[in-house]
């Protein structure tokens, strides 16, 4: 384990720097070099690249931080300049599951901070820390831009809506039974931090039209603008279903 210090390249612990097994390197290759065909400049496949790295690591190694350098011919300071600024990259073993916990200003008064504490209580682990078992790794987070279903929880980047202390303990302990937990929206299930790097990584999962897009909350204004014939300015009438609304 590398602790929760850790960042980068050179402050990782030696396990992170071991070589690749040659299999995995050569997969590694595969991938990068797809990801890399996509971009004018090759530098600019770095973001993908680190969700490639955490795909098979789990966290950013500097193995990964390595291999991210050879392949784009960055330097080890440039890579990891970019791993340590971003939240979604991970500098230390990351759990199977992030669970974050929105505790910005409206998810926080209506429940956020309380659902944090219990949670905290329950898994024994701070923002940023990973259960024994290695299944969950709690955050902190500013703000998962679903304010009309607060409080909000966040699975592996699925949301988890209208949230209670209750509800979340049973969604983190139902995780780490192996359980299939289904999201509010999106995706029929939770996938593990492997599994969603990997599609951040820019390869799709096959997955992408599971689930409702939009809940009930974020669809009552169009709702209403429809029923009332509301209509934005230049729009020439037409709802955002295709209708006249004019009157």
């Amino acid at each position: 384990m590398s602790g929760h210090d850790a960042s980068g390249h050179l402050h990782v612990s030696p396990e992170s720097k071991a070589p690749y097994a040659a299999d995995v390197l050569e997969k590694l290759h595969a991938d990068a070099a797809e990801v890399i065909s996509r971009y004018p400049q090759k530098r600019s496949a770095l973001l993908p690249l680190l969700h490639l790295v955490q795909s098979v690591d789990g966290y950013v190694t500097g193995r990964g931080v390595t291999f991210c350098a050879e392949v784009l011919d960055l330097t080890e300071a440039e890579v990891s300049g970019v791993a340590t600024f971003y939240t979604q990259y991970k500098r230390h073993p990351n759990g199977e599951y992030t669970v974050g916990v929105c505790t910005n200003t409206l998810c926080a008064v209506m429940g956020g901070d309380l659902i944090f504490e219990r949670l905290s209580d329950h898994l024994g682990v701070g923002h940023d820390e990973t259960t024994e078992d290695g299944k969950i790794t709690l955050e902190r987070v500013e703000c998962n831009a679903a304010c009309d279903y607060a409080p909000v929880v966040m699975a592996n980047w699925e949301f988890f809506d209208n949230q209670t202390p209750e509800s979340s303990i049973e969604l983190v302990e139902d995780l780490r039974a192996g359980k299939d937990v289904a999201p509010t929206r999106g995706a029929a299930k939770v996938c593990s931090f492997k599994e969603v790097s990997r599609v951040l990584a820019g390869f799709h999962d096959g997955r992408g039209d599971e689930g409702v897009g939009a809940g009930p909350a974020s669809l009552l204004g169009l709702k209403i603008a429809n029923e009332r014939g509301w209509v934005a300015p230049g729009s020439n009438g037409a709802n955002a279903d295709g209708k006249d609304g004019s009157k």
